[in-house]
């Protein structure tokens, strides 16, 4: 069973089935004028409540007006400044964070957690946490937190991990006839290795 074009999926359970790219769920969202906002497991839920004529209140929707009108790329930063909920990623934060991080400064994932989950810390406990999470990188037991959506990353770590002798090649080769599969998971398996392209 070949994985059917999206347009024609009819139930939010079938879709559910199938591996999609980020990219094909928000051109679906356009083609149905729904909206595409979100981390990709959002539209995904999205469109299912859609194909299911769920009526569902938009995460923007409910979400709490922003208490700070502090603007975070105009307003003079400092160590003591506050997060606050109207914290965004912008060039001026960037720069104060080379400042005090030095120039490999990034915005990691965990990093940017951090800045979203941490309201009424301060920029200093912000260069601090930064600086932590580039320590634990030169312990050589760490792994680094792959988010959930992120599901090709993670089957390529899990499948090296129980494949080290493997190349990458081979470990996409296994990626991609195991999201070819309607199972609705997608994380790597023992018994991966025995699965096969379908003619």
């Amino acid at each position: 069973m070949n994985r059917p074009e999206i347009k024609n999926i009819q139930t939010g359970l079938e879709l559910k089935k199938w591996y999609w790219l980020k990219e094909e769920l928000v051109e679906f969202c356009k083609l149905k004028q729904i909206s595409y906002t979100g981390e990709k497991f959002t539209i995904l839920e999205r469109i299912a409540n859609h194909l299911d004529n769920k009526v569902v209140k938009s995460k923007n929707s409910n979400s709490k007006k922003l208490k700070s009108k502090f603007d975070w790329n105009s307003e003079k930063l400092n160590l003591d400044t506050i997060i606050t909920d109207s914290y965004k990623n912008s060039q001026s934060v960037r720069l104060f964070f080379q400042k005090y991080c030095g120039a490999k400064f990034h915005f990691s994932i965990p990093f940017i957690k951090f800045m979203k989950e941490n309201c009424g810390k301060t920029l200093q406990d912000a260069v601090n946490e930064w600086k932590k999470l580039e320590n634990q990188k030169k312990d050589k037991n760490f792994k680094s937190e792959i988010p959930e959506g992120n599901q090709y990353n993670k089957y390529i770590r899990d499948f090296f991990a129980d494949n080290p002798d493997k190349s990458i090649q081979e470990a996409r080769h296994f990626w991609k006839l195991k999201r070819s599969l309607p199972l609705g998971k997608h994380k790597y398996e023992k018994s991966d290795m025995k699965l096969k392209a379908r003619k």
